[in-house]
């Protein structure tokens, strides 16, 4: 059994998601909580195999809340699960050291599945998708390419006449499809994958763009 805690300050939430991993034979929620220091303390005391955590909860913060069991029960994988999907939330949660960052619009097929690969060892970071194209939107593809070319925010916006917020939250799922943990990262591993033509000069050997 996958022992699982569930994390989201929205009890309506927290238990349609508790509902949806009971229906599971190989999953054992054993316990659901509102807040981070309750996350925490249930983490150290249940000894879960996979915790599910909200970014925004109340008492403590969602990331501070994965550095904390990272730090008491390294043990214990984290996937955030959450509706923000910026990249001022996904990259700190990568770096704080999240094994994985699924949006709350996923179906309880790719729930369950990434709970079963973190429970096994796996990083949903460490193996982007073979078939990315099958993964990202045409509409991805294209903030992609414009991320290729190291436009701004503002630049693919105006060029794909968008908003900037729009665009805040393409990034942010290319980055989560594509495992990457920064834009640069993203690009290289689209180029590895086939799906920009080629990478940009500015960011060749000597600048190897995984390091920020």
């Amino acid at each position: 059994m996958i022992r699982v805690l569930v994390a989201d300050d929205h009890p309506v939430v927290r238990q349609g998601i508790c509902a949806m991993l009971e229906v599971e034979p190989d999953l054992d929620v054993v316990a659901d909580v509102g807040d981070g220091h309750q996350a925490v303390s249930l983490t150290v005391e249940r000894d879960p195999d996979v915790v599910l955590m909200d970014v925004q909860m109340p008492g403590l913060d969602g990331i501070e809340a994965l550095r904390e069991i990272q730090r008491l029960c390294p043990r214990t994988r984290v996937v955030m699960l959450t509706t923000f999907g910026h990249e001022n939330y996904v990259v700190p949660s990568f770096k704080a050291g999240a094994a994985g960052y699924l949006l709350k619009d996923v179906s309880r097929a790719e729930l369950v599945s990434a709970i079963r690969r973190v429970a096994a060892g796996e990083s949903l970071l460490d193996r982007p998708t073979a078939d990315g194209v099958s993964l990202l939107s045409q509409r991805e593809l294209e903030v992609l390419s414009c991320m290729a070319r190291e436009m701004t925010n503002r630049e693919i916006a105006n060029t794909l006449f968008l908003s900037e917020n729009t665009v805040k939250t393409h990034v942010s799922h290319i980055l989560a499809k594509l495992g990457a943990l920064d834009r640069a990262g993203a690009v290289l591993r689209a180029w590895k994958q086939g799906l920009i033509p080629q990478y940009p000069a500015a960011a060749g050997a000597d600048n190897h763009p995984d390091g920020g």
